[in-house]
């Protein structure tokens, strides 16, 4: 008897997603709990698991379409799976044919795509085995190891082996336009829909400071052998900038705060949201009640965050709920930014690359010093002027003297 694969519970207000990719093909076995095919949401993307073991059926709807919940997507009937190869797998001339079509206008899954951009590899010069020709990940990764297997092999030809002359180099495309159609992803669509609501609801401003890293930097550097070996995790600057972060939000709780209609909503908690970058977009999971956690514990579980928005494992509850967020834009060597508010906070913390700067000294003279330029956009509907930099002062404060952090300063 077929057991149906239907749409899990998405999460709460959710009601749909888009199928962005089989994992398992008609044919194929498969183990009860195995992935069988990923879903996109608005905010994560998500694995549907196989109800049971079995052999998988035909797929009822197609990589790219829109599914509710509980709607039957394929079924799984009794059996080993053994001819999957042979059923899944298209004849080369039609898989080449079929590649040869949709050069102009790849469509591929998150997964697929962050393994082509990892390796760096033209996906139009791929066979896809998939449904209708599409690349799979074992697709990739079979050509990744044929062209690694080819490179190792490349030197031996040079040398004047049995091969005789070498393979010329392919001659440049120069000249050509081609462009490359891709469909926006619904976590994509969703962050383009919500910036634009903040920066049509909210009264956006920006204000800036800098601050002297040398502090963290020379604590990081005496402790990080001694904190990774009682805690597992590295010492990071974000730890410090949470729990500056909390310090600073208990002083200023208009920036914690969030507007409701008519009504100003304060929290006496900070749920703070950690922009981590993810193969399908910006995404921002939530630190719960982290002014209650201890350096490890924030490291630990940005650490978390960080390998599961690369896997794809993060779930809705991991990104439900935030009071204030702080985004890292200086781990891609940012200089300086105006970071957009995720609504419906008021505020957001904006980070940017530590520099060699001259600096005036309280004594007059000049030295280079490691300072990082700090950005606070906020909703200046509830948050004034004087409460947004009194906001940064505090930041400030705390990272160039970090012992205020354990004495609450």
């Amino acid at each position: 008897m077929a057991i149906e694969v239907k749409v899990p519970v998405l999460g709460e207000s959710i009601t749909e997603a888009t199928l962005g990719e089989w994992l398992k093909q008609p044919g194929d076995a498969v183990a009860v709990d195995e992935p069988i095919a990923s879903l996109e949401t608005d905010k994560v993307a998500l694995e549907v698991p196989a109800p049971q073991a079995g052999v998988l059926g035909a797929h009822q709807v197609e990589v790219g379409d829109t599914v509710e919940v509980g709607a039957v997507i394929a079924t799984i009937e009794a059996g080993s799976g053994a001819a999957s190869a042979a059923k899944s797998a298209p004849a080369p001339e039609k898989a080449a044919a079929k590649s040869d079509e949709t050069d102009a206008s790849i469509t591929l899954s998150p997964s697929v795509r962050r393994l082509v951009l990892e390796h760096g590899v033209d996906p139009s010069q791929i066979t896809g085995t998939g449904k209708d020709g599409r690349l799979t990940k074992a697709d990739v990764e079979q050509y990744v190891k044929s062209g690694a297997q080819n490179s190792q092999q490349a030197p031996l030809a040079e040398k004047g082996g049995a091969t005789g002359a070498q393979t010329p180099p392919a001659p440049s495309s120069a000249g050509n336009r081609n462009e490359e159609r891709v469909r926006m992803t619904r976590l994509r669509q969703t962050v383009a829909r919500r910036l634009k609501e903040a920066q049509d609801t909210a009264a956006l401003l920006t204000t800036f400071n800098d601050v002297d890293m040398t502090a963290v930097i020379e604590t990081r550097s005496k402790y990080k052998d001694l904190f990774a070996k009682k805690h597992g995790v590295k010492l990071g600057f974000m730890g410090f900038f949470v729990k500056a972060a909390c310090m600073a939000l208990k002083d200023v709780p208009s920036v914690n705060a969030q507007i409701d209609g008519e009504e100003i909503v304060y929290h006496d908690y900070a749920d703070i949201s950690v922009a981590v970058s993810a193969p399908t977009g910006l995404v921002v999971p939530v630190i719960r009640n982290a002014e209650t956690m201890s350096f490890a514990d924030v490291e630990n579980t940005i650490g978390d965050f960080g390998k599961r928005a690369k896997d794809g494992t993060l779930t809705m509850a991991d990104m439900k709920g935030g009071t204030f967020t702080i985004s890292n834009g200086g781990v891609f060597g940012s200089l300086m930014s105006t970071p957009i508010i995720n609504p419906p906070q008021s505020a957001v913390l904006g980070l940017h690359r530590i520099d060699q700067r001259p600096v005036v000294m309280p004594d007059g003279s000049i030295e280079a010093r490691p300072m990082m330029y700090l950005a606070l956009s906020y909703d200046h509907r509830l948050i004034d002027g004087r409460e947004a930099v009194t906001f940064l002062v505090r930041i400030k404060e705390a990272i160039e003297d970090p012992a205020r952090l354990l004495i609450d300063l």
